[in-house]
Formats: structure tokens, sequence, C-alpha cells
């Protein structure tokens, strides 16, 4: 069933993104899934991408009429390619774009693979540089992109190592971009969550038992003692979309004190 639009502006009783077409990529599920799902509830046009055949179906149910759900490999230029075609075409000029299409593999320096290494650049780097290289020219003036990072790009986590280096990456892409984008009236931002409940965690193939003590771990070393929620990423980064109008070159942490804490991930 498509969910109702419920998200109205107080003072005009108007859909609050109605008229607003946006793009999100890693849509189909977590963050992605959060902000593509509050953005149709204001009433925008949203074109979301995943790979996955039942979370594409899944979301394209759940968000109706207005969301359209694409299928992308965002390490793929083609797709890339193909995505920014089929923006122009359904959406027109875009409002939002919210590079969001991640992935994270554990495991210490000394036994992190070539193809492990490539994956993890090739989605969260590589993907997000041209995602938004692509998109640039469909954005029309006073729009906004966001990025995805992770409280990983600077806390230097044991384990993260491949991981937090491609999110340090995405963070270098956003700030380079706000200057070079600033004087076309485009801001960028970015987000920058710690440990949020979503399906998978955040990491990729983790055992029922890794996912529990990842998740122990999470709330062990945020000072707020608990998860975010996908929910309160979502709110951070339309706030930094379309509510902080004259903000551009800000990391945002979604992250329960974490990046400010001294604490220390153990490793293992």
């Amino acid at each position: 069933m498509a969910i109702s639009i419920e998200s109205t502006d107080t003072f005009t009783d108007k859909p609050r993104y109605g008229g607003r077409k946006a793009v999100v990529t890693g849509g189909t599920m977590g963050m992605g899934l959060a902000i593509a799902r509050r953005l149709v509830e204001g009433g925008a046009e949203v074109l979301l991408t995943g790979l996955r055949d039942r979370n594409l179906l899944r979301a394209q149910e759940e968000l109706g009429d207005l969301a359209h759900v694409v299928r992308s490999d965002t390490t793929s230029l083609d797709d890339i390619a193909a995505l920014g075609a089929t923006a122009e075409e359904v959406l027109g000029q875009v409002d939002y774009l919210f590079v969001n299409a991640g992935v994270a593999e554990l495991g210490p320096v000394t036994e992190v693979t070539e193809e492990s290494y490539d994956r993890q650049f090739g989605v969260n780097a590589k993907g997000a540089f041209f995602t938004a290289q692509r998109m640039i020219p469909l954005l029309r003036e006073g729009g906004a992109i966001v990025f995805t990072t992770s409280v990983a790009d600077s806390l230097g986590a044991p384990g993260m190592g491949v991981y937090s280096g491609s999110k340090a990456a995405v963070w270098a892409f956003a700030q380079v971009l706000a200057a070079e984008l600033a004087g076309q009236g485009i801001r960028v931002n970015a987000v920058s969550p710690g440990f949020i409940d979503t399906p998978t965690m955040g990491v990729a193939d983790l055992s029922d038992e890794e996912r529990l003590h990842f998740r122990e771990l999470g709330d062990a070393t945020t000072p707020m003692r608990r998860h975010g929620s996908t929910e309160e990423v979502a709110r951070a980064a339309l706030f930094l979309a379309t509510e902080a109008t004259f903000t551009t070159g800000v990391k945002l942490p979604v992250d329960g004190g974490l990046a400010r804490s001294v604490a220390v991930f153990p490793a293992g």
C-alpha cells in the first residue's frame, strides 16, 4: 500500500516538498529509504536507486506513484550515465541529490583483499564522485547535494581501514564541490552517521552473532548509549537539503556524540 502524504508546511498547510524533485542513490533500504519516504510524504517526486529485486519492489510498493524506482549499480559508469538520462527524462531539473549508496566490509589491514578494497572504494568513492558529476548539470539553482559519509571517516577505528578511507574521500569530494558549486547557487553538505539501526547495521555479510556484537559495541561506545534511527538520519539530511539555505561545506554528525567522545573502538 502506498503511504499517504502527511508532511505539510506549517504556515500554508501544503505538502512541504510539493513540486520538488529529488534523486536518492541507495534509496531502497535503510537510510536512503527513510530519506525517500520523508520526501514522498512531503509531496516530492523522487527517483531512487537500488540493486536487489526484493528491495526495489518493496520500495515501489511502499512509496507509490511519486516514486520512480530504478535498478542501478553505482560502481558502473554506464549505469550512472543511464541514471542521469532517466532523471532528465522523468524529472527534468532536480532540486535535491542525496548520494547515499554505500558498503562497509570489516577486517584488519593485514587481511584486506584487493577485491574488498576495490568493492568499497568502487561503491563509496568512485560511485559517489561520478554520480555527483553526472547529476550536477541537472541541479537547478538553489538546489542541494547531500552526501552520506560516516563517523568512521575520521575516527581511525580498527577494522575499518578501507571503509574509513573511502568515506574520508567522500567528505573531501563534498568540500571541493561546495567550493566549486557555490557560484551556481548549489549547496553541498554531508551527513555523518554513527551506529544506525538498519537491516544490515551498515556492514555487509555479518553473521547474526557478529551483528549482535556490533550492536552491543555501538551502544557501549556511543555517549548517548543507543543507536540512531534511519528516520533521525533522514531528518538531518533533509534539513541540510531544504532548510539550511545559507550552509554549505558542512558535515553534520548524526552519531549520538560518538565523533566528539574519547571512546576507542576495541580491536577484533
